[in-house]
Order: C-alpha cells, then structure tokens, then sequence
C-alpha cells in the first residue's frame, strides 16, 4: 500500500498567502502589487505572482492607477465584487425582507414582502430570494449562499427548523425544499442569534468574545456569544428565555399548544403595554410606550422602573449561569429603551445577584437581523472561495 500523499508545502503556502492577500485587499484596498507584498511580507516576484493567479481565477481585478514618480503608474487591484454573491433573508410573521451583498461586504439590493396572505414558505423566500439577486445585477447561480433568520428553533444537527411559535407554516423538511428549489446551499439560523453576531460586527459588542444579548420584541429571546462564537445548545433551544418559570405569572404545561411563555408573559410587548396602560401611557405599540415614558422624563421613571425589574429577572438567571461581561439590549422594546433603561436593568440585576454585567443597549438601528444573515454568509462564502483559490 502506498503512503497517504499529503498536500505539498509550497502549495499550502500559496494558498495561504492567497487568502492573507484577499483579506488585505478586503479591508485596505484597493493595492498596488509592491504595497500588498509590503504588507505580506511577500517578495516583489512572489507578490506578482500572487496578484496573477487571483486575477486569472476571476477573484481580483484592476482598478485604476497609482502615480508615482518615475516610470509607469502602478496598477491598483481590489478584490471583484460580483466574483460571488450572497442573500440574507429575514423572516417575520408579517414580513420576508431579503437583501443581496457581493463579496466585499456591499449590500447591493434589499426586498421586501408580505407574508400575511399566503400559505406557501417557499413561494415567499423563493421570490425574495430571486428578486433581490435580480436587482443585485447577479445570476442565481453566482449567489453561494442563502443565510434566513427565522424565529423558534433550528435543529443543530439536520440545519432544519424544529419549531416556530409564531409560524406555524414553517415545519420540518423546510429546509430540503428550500434547498431543492433554489439549487443553492440554504441555511437557517435562529433570528436572535443573527441579531448577536450583526453586533458583535458593528454594534455595541465589537472586540468581545463574550457577551449576551437579550431580545425583548413581541416575543422575547436571548442569544449567547462564548469564544467568539453563538452557543446553540444541544438541541438549539439554548437562549430561549421566553420559557423561563418566573414567579407572578402562570406556567404553561404544554408548550405544543401554543401558551404563552411564562417569562413573556412577564416582559413581552403585550406585558409592556399593559403595564404602561397602568401607568397611564396608551400607545399603539410596545416600543412606542416606551418612548413615551423616556419623553415623560420623570413621570415616565415608574415605568421603566417596572419594566427593568421585570427584564432583571430573565437578565439575572442567565447571568449567574454564564457570568458574561455584557448584557445588549435589543428588539424594538431594548432600542426604545435605550440607555434609561439598560441603566435601570443593570443596577436591578446587580441588586438580585452576585454577578454585576454591564447592561447596553443595542449599536444598531437598522435590520440587525438581516445583517447578521449576511454577515453569516458572507463569512463561510468568504472561506470556500478564499481558501480554494490554488486548485
């Protein structure tokens, strides 16, 4: 028998190096072939080289001039935006919103649709998904992958989706038609955890491996980050905080029929805006309520007050189990309340606790989840096309 050949060095390195380029040309760009080998440690012939196999496969391509002093300008390279492209698609109970990036990171196109008069998951994200690589200027075959934040729980093993409160159209085998239907690799991810990874990007949590962040919309959910990456749980339920037994609230025993959540009950948007009916503040939503108690300025503290002592007791649970250095408030209810109340959920917890987290609320305004879609894709995009750029 003969010996398993392994890959040989000088290939390894070339591929390495090809991969360091592109990462260099991502975040610095556009290059001239002398920088990007300054900047690599690369020998000028090598650098060259380097710059024509990516150029060749497509991945590079010119993109203006350098003036210097004597001699020809040099050429400046940046990686091609359109050598791949990928969708992010959020996924709510009223509404698909789809978006298309290149692989630079450029949002190119965003959709949106309404989902309240159909029965049909598929037909919905396939037309989502066409129409914002059609916008994009991209062929669907050029896109490598579609990424969908979708509420409930994505099963860990099989990728599917195992349960959706709030979609009771999405099931299992969702993913296979999805797949079969796009002719594209197609992968679900639970929506909070999307929101987590778009702020840990760009949002409140940057530099941090470690940090929590706690969803409080209509419902209420929570995504962990340890090590810089999303904690799933054995079965992908971890982070699902609605189910918390807390006390004031009754405690469903059958979850399959669609009760209430204990903790939701407690501080979902419902709970929110009943709370601040009490308190005298009527507003057509949760986050709207809120608003209105930070504008109240101190008459609208009681409320807050309430509601942070409410948010404490899910913020705390999980706090002592996990001790994390961050606590992000986020969804429609975390961004209304902004620092008021972030500040309030922070001492609450620091009361109730041995555990003392810095409570902030969410960086980000603007489709958290659908950026952390893309971000997603982009990331494991980014290493097959990057890390096969030698054969």
């Amino acid at each position: 028998m003969s010996a398993t050949r392994l890959p040989g060095t000088p290939r390894l390195l070339r591929a390495l190096n090809d991969r360091a380029a592109l990462e260099l040309l991502l975040e610095r760009g556009p290059l001239t072939r002398a920088r990007l080998g300054e900047l690599t440690g690369l020998s000028k012939v090598t650098a060259s080289q380097l710059v024509e196999r990516l150029e060749e496969r497509g991945l590079v391509a010119r993109v203006g001039e350098q003036a210097g002093g004597r001699g020809p300008n040099a050429q400046l390279y940046a990686v091609r935006p359109g050598s791949a492209y990928v969708v992010g698609v959020d996924v709510g109970a009223e509404r698909v919103v789809a978006a298309c990036a290149d692989i630079t990171g450029a949002v190119v196109s965003q959709v949106e649709q309404s989902t309240r008069d159909t029965d049909d998951p598929v037909g919905v994200v396939h037309t989502a998904v066409v129409q914002a690589a059609s916008r994009a200027g991209a062929e669907l075959d050029s896109v490598r992958r579609v990424v969908l934040g979708t509420p409930g729980l994505v099963d860990p093993a099989t990728g599917d989706i195992t349960f959706a409160f709030n979609l009771p159209r999405w099931h299992r085998g969702l993913l296979a038609a999805l797949r079969e239907d796009l002719h594209t690799p197609v992968v679900f991810e639970n929506d909070v955890n999307l929101a987590a990874v778009a702020e840990a990007q760009s949002g409140a949590a940057q530099g941090l491996a470690d940090f929590v962040l706690v969803w409080v919309g209509a419902g209420v959910g929570l995504a962990i980050m340890l090590g810089g990456r999303l904690h799933h749980g054995s079965s992908g339920a971890a982070g699902e905080i609605g189910y918390l037994p807390v006390p004031g609230v009754p405690i469903p025993r059958d979850v399959s029929r669609r009760a209430k959540p204990a903790f939701q009950q407690l501080a979902g948007a419902d709970a929110v805006q009943a709370v601040a009916r009490e308190h005298g503040i009527d507003a057509p939503d949760a986050a709207g309520a809120v608003r209105a108690a930070i504008a109240a300025g101190t008459a609208g503290g009681p409320l807050l007050d309430e509601l942070a002592r409410r948010l404490a007791l899910g913020v705390a649970s999980t706090c002592v189990v996990l001790d994390p250095p961050l606590v992000v408030l986020a969804g429609e209810v975390g961004q209304a309340g902004g620092a008021a109340l972030a500040e309030r959920v922070q001492h609450e917890v620091a009361a109730i606790t041995l555990v003392r987290p810095r409570v902030v609320p969410t960086g980000l305004t603007e489709e958290p989840i659908l950026r952390g879609a893309l971000r997603t894709a982009l990331d494991a995009v980014r290493d097959e096309v990057f890390g096969s750029t030698v054969g």
